[in-house]
């Protein structure tokens, strides 16, 4: 279970993962020791999954983010592993989905533009067979993103 100061190491690895071990020990009154250990008991419990930097899409030249979102008919073990597999080796989908309602799956594409999303598409809809509706809408603004998820009281 998690206590006040897990809550407030991970709040604030979330937002900079390079803070010192001192640093995070002097917000939350420990020594150094006594963090560090609560830090990787955090990371052997998977609270803490992995450290990471985030890039800026724009200054990568990847400015086009889709959210595509496909029907299929196809439901079997062999077709999703299948689908799963394609779709780990798409550098392009940050995210992957298998959703309730009107869609069976959404994904989260990020490329350079139309030319190199239509790249894609072509490569995903010729990749799998099976899928019987693939519609994208397009960001035009990002209006907000976190990665840090909100922690329980």
């Amino acid at each position: 279970m998690l206590d006040r100061t897990d809550r407030k190491l991970l709040s604030m690895l979330q937002q900079d993962c390079t803070l010192s071990l001192q640093a995070l020990a002097e917000a939350v009154n420990l020594t150094s020791t006594p963090c560090w250990k609560r830090v990787k008991r955090l990371e052997d419990e998977g609270y803490i999954r992995g450290r990471v930097a985030l890039l800026d899409n724009e200054k990568l030249g990847l400015g086009l983010t889709a959210f595509v979102m496909l029907k299929t008919q196809q439901h079997s073990r062999e077709w999703y592993q299948q689908f799963v597999d394609l779709t780990a080796q798409m550098p392009e989908v940050l995210a992957f989905y298998r959703m309730a309602g009107e869609f069976d799956y959404l994904m989260q594409v990020q490329v350079a533009d139309m030319k190199s999303f239509d790249r894609f598409y072509k490569r995903l809809v010729n990749g799998i067979p099976g899928l019987i509706d693939v519609t994208s809408s397009f960001a035009m603004e990002k209006i907000k993103y976190t990665t840090a998820l909100p922690l329980p009281e």
